[in-house]
């Protein structure tokens, strides 16, 4: 993995701004599963709402059918996901699957004028994003190769049991934005690629 350093201001209180480093982490064998973990900027809770994580699970479905997008496993909670993936070139379908779902999620925010979320998008964007008025992800995308068996089941124990360690459900199939259905035999709310 290869790190490197982005610069983004962080609210102290109403007059201070700091800057803060984020290690970048850097998908270095395409071809291979990856577990990854995307972040809403600055944590805000957007996918409270069925409607933002409806676009996530829709971008993920057309990336299966027409990307070449295999997805093994993923969860979706209140500010951030987690997920396995891999296609031939799965740095260009990561970077198409944020920047799709950022633009589409902004879109109904807007729409449904939800102030308070796009004020925080707004003020907490990169000083370099000068091209938009608005930040929906963290910087880059934390991304670990995963290279054995043992892993695989040890990140699909991890995605599927993230719910259950917050106190959200009693076991993880209950949990709706997650493959822990799929392998539990249940139809979950899209397809996935069984590992």
């Amino acid at each position: 993995m290869q790190f490197g350093t982005l610069q983004r201001p962080v609210q102290l209180n109403h007059s201070q701004k700091i800057i803060m480093g984020r290690s970048r982490y850097t998908i270095t064998e395409p071809g291979k599963p990856h577990f990854m973990t995307c972040t809403v900027l600055e944590w805000l809770p957007v996918f409270t709402r069925p409607e933002t994580t409806q676009i996530v699970l829709d971008c993920w479905r057309y990336q299966r059918e027409h990307e070449g997008l295999r997805l093994y496993g993923y969860v979706i909670l209140e500010n951030h996901l987690h997920f396995i993936a891999q296609a031939k070139n799965l740095n260009k379908c990561v970077n198409s699957f944020k920047s799709y779902t950022a633009r589409q999620i902004i879109d109904h925010l807007q729409a449904q004028r939800v102030e308070r979320l796009l004020t925080h998008l707004r003020f907490f964007k990169t000083a370099h994003k000068t091209d938009r008025e608005y930040q929906f992800w963290q910087e880059g995308v934390h991304a670990e190769m995963v290279f054995s068996e043992a892993m695989m089941r040890e990140k699909l124990d991890y995605i599927h049991n993230n719910p259950v360690q917050r106190g959200y459900v009693n076991l993880p199939e209950h949990w709706r934005y997650s493959s822990a259905s799929n392998y539990a035999g249940l139809t979950g709310l899209i397809d996935i690629d069984p590992w």
